[in-house]
């Protein structure tokens, strides 16, 4: 039995929820949340859409009830708050950081065996906190990162040269957000480097957009995003389940490679039926390992916030 959790039913999770059911590839997705009756009515309504999406995926949704996890090949862990007005980035990552080590606790007990697929943001000191807090090795716990940033690179540069997005081969590295490491070289277009298509200060201007791309829609919305981020973790999700070894960039933890050492970052990697099956450690120039190491520094900064709250 092919069985996956999601915590966390807001958009985010719910809309990988939803993803998930329609590929049709699991036996049971379960959707537990803190709030009385919201997995239990996102499930339900999910459910309710198989006759006309046809899928067999059971979905079930549950209010804080870990039992009803047992068994879970793979777990997504959504949950935590959205940073406030007034909220400093101590109080965002000591509130998340709560939520998920408790989380994190309640799978262990349940499916000590699942693989780790952390959302929650702050994304890569939320992924240094699920590990530590797991005991697992570190291939069994990773965060979301680089799937949802080329997911949105992707989508701009297919909007640009009015192509098929899925033309599109894409990576980028390091931190989530403003940190993170554009690779152009590495990007390209059914074999054609990209840079041989978009002129080099419209190409800047993509990167650029990618890595504010969340700001974009909170923006627009007022809310953070979700339908990519939601079917960003599904595909994660389904390349460890069917084994297809799909290589994407994901935050791991980095144990010498790049000269980086326990760190948490987006890096390329074969995600497989081990979870993370190989870092692939891709060649940088001088120019992009200046940039990897500034993003290594970030982030690091913000694990030592972590480590001070936490004592």
């Amino acid at each position: 039995m092919k069985k996956v959790t999601i915590v966390g039913a807001g958009s985010v999770g719910s809309t990988c929820a939803d993803v998930l059911a329609k590929k049709n590839f699991l036996d049971e997705v379960v959707l537990i949340d803190i709030k009385e009756g919201i997995g239990e009515g996102k499930a339900l309504d999910i459910w309710e859409s198989s006759a006309i999406n046809h899928f067999d995926t059971r979905v079930k949704g549950f209010t804080n009830d870990y039992t009803k996890t047992i068994g879970s090949d793979v777990v997504v862990i959504t949950s935590g708050l959205p940073r406030k007005p007034g909220m400093s980035r101590d109080d965002l990552i000591s509130t998340n950081a709560k939520i998920v080590r408790s989380v994190t606790n309640s799978i262990m007990s349940a499916s000590p065996e699942a693989i780790i697929i952390i959302v929650s943001n702050p994304l890569d000191v939320m992924t240094y906190a699920a590990h530590i807090e797991s005991g697992k090795t570190a291939n069994k716990v990773f965060g979301q990162a680089g799937v949802l940033d080329t997911a949105r690179y992707r989508a701009f540069i297919a909007s640009e040269l009015s192509i098929s997005p899925m033309d599109i081969q894409a990576l980028l590295m390091g931190g989530h957000g403003d940190t993170m490491v554009p690779l152009p070289r590495y990007t390209t277009v059914s074999g054609i480097p990209v840079t041989e298509l978009i002129a080099k200060d419209t190409l800047e201007a993509i990167v650029n957009r990618t890595k504010k791309g969340g700001g974009e829609i909170v923006n627009l919305l007022g809310t953070s995003a979700w339908y990519a981020p939601g079917a960003s973790a599904a595909q994660m999700v389904e390349s460890v389940i069917q084994n297809q070894n799909h290589i994407f960039p994901c935050c791991v933890r980095l144990d010498g490679q790049w000269g980086l050492k326990d760190v948490y970052l987006g890096a390329p990697v074969k995600l497989g039926r081990n979870g993370v099956e190989e870092i692939i450690e891709i060649k940088l120039n001088d120019q992009e390992m200046a940039l990897l190491n500034t993003s290594a520094g970030h982030v690091k900064e913000v694990m030592a916030v972590y480590d001070n709250i936490m004592g």
